[in-house]
């Protein structure tokens, strides 16, 4: 759906033993993580791991699927569906049970390239316990015996749940707070933002080589009222044209925000149109309404544990940040 220099480390698959859980192969850039597993032909993927999107499993586009020459995959309730590729030994993706049915989704191509070949899912990473490491720039899914560092601070996620406990849809709501207030956000690890040439300026946000970095989503409506309350908050217009070129939208600086007992800041937001994040919107698929979303601009100071079994999150300060008062 987000450090100063680009950013592009590839994190090789390490045995097991060498560490609690399993290390994904991984590239990271500019505070988003894309899955980067070796498919049996010698084709690496890159996939955008997403805990704010995706209606599927996981997902290839369809300019991705196209050469490789999947097999259709019929699905009960519609879509696009396609055979499972096979991965080179030791450098697929973590065994997961697949949503629908055994396949993957293929989806249109994503305006603007941001997603690269695909998406691993918010069902994908619900069924287990995944951290984000992003000083070390490094995913892992964790071990069913996990449990969390003494130093981690951990928070509470809202989710859809069924009669049964179990998600109902897997988008986690996070409260933090701005200027003592909570408020509520989607965490959304995939929120993608595309600085203008003023945007980077004002900001100082590197970006990728096709242009995209990780950012944060406040609505308009938030974003007037914490401009009215805080006039010398910085307000930078025409900061992102992530829609395109006329469409460039504002982006405010917020001093200090605290998110799971830590301060940490400035964070700049970059403005959504409130009807994005409404009841027809990210809210109608969320256990209560959220008004944007925090991304990887604010996760780059921490080790970040998505803990969706115990439906929490779990920060532990690495750089930047300090316990909040």
């Amino acid at each position: 759906m987000k450090v100063s220099r680009m950013i592009a480390a590839l994190v090789v698959a390490l045995p097991v033993a060498a560490l609690a859980g399993t290390v994904v192969p991984t590239v990271y850039e500019q505070g988003h993580f894309f899955a980067a597993p070796t498919l049996a032909s010698g084709k690496t993927l890159k996939l955008n791991v997403d805990t704010g999107g995706g209606s599927g499993f996981w997902f290839l586009t369809t300019s991705a699927a196209a050469p490789l020459h999947l097999a259709p995959v019929h699905c009960d309730g519609g879509g696009s569906f396609a055979a499972t590729p096979a991965f080179a030994p030791g450098k697929g993706l973590p065994p997961m049970k697949p949503r629908v049915c055994d396949a993957i989704s293929v989806n249109p191509d994503c305006p603007g390239g941001d997603m690269d070949d695909g998406s691993l899912s918010a069902w994908f990473l619900a069924q287990g316990t995944w951290t984000f490491d992003y000083p070390a720039r490094r995913l892992t899914l964790e071990d069913k015996g996990w449990e969390p560092a003494s130093e981690a601070h951990g928070v509470s996620l809202g989710f859809v749940e069924n009669p049964h406990g179990d998600f109902g849809t897997p988008y986690p709501r996070i409260t933090i707070k701005v200027a003592g207030e909570p408020v509520d956000f989607l965490l959304d690890t995939g929120a993608t933002a595309h600085p203008t040439r003023e945007g980077r300026k004002a900001m100082g946000t590197g970006v990728a080589a096709n242009g995209f970095a990780a950012g944060s989503y406040i609505t308009t409506s938030v974003m007037n009222l914490w401009h009215d309350h805080h006039p010398d908050w910085q307000v930078v217009d025409n900061a992102d044209d992530l829609f395109g070129a006329g469409k460039a939208t504002r982006a405010i600086r917020v001093p200090s925000v605290d998110i799971a007992g830590w301060a940490v800041g400035p964070v700049w937001f970059t403005e959504r149109r409130d009807s994005a994040f409404g009841e027809d919107g990210m809210s109608g698929m969320m256990d209560s309404e959220v008004h944007g979303s925090v991304g990887g601009n604010l996760f780059a100071h921490f080790r970040l544990v998505m803990d969706y079994p115990r439906r929490k999150a779990w920060f532990t300060c690495i750089e930047g940040c300090k316990a909040a008062k």
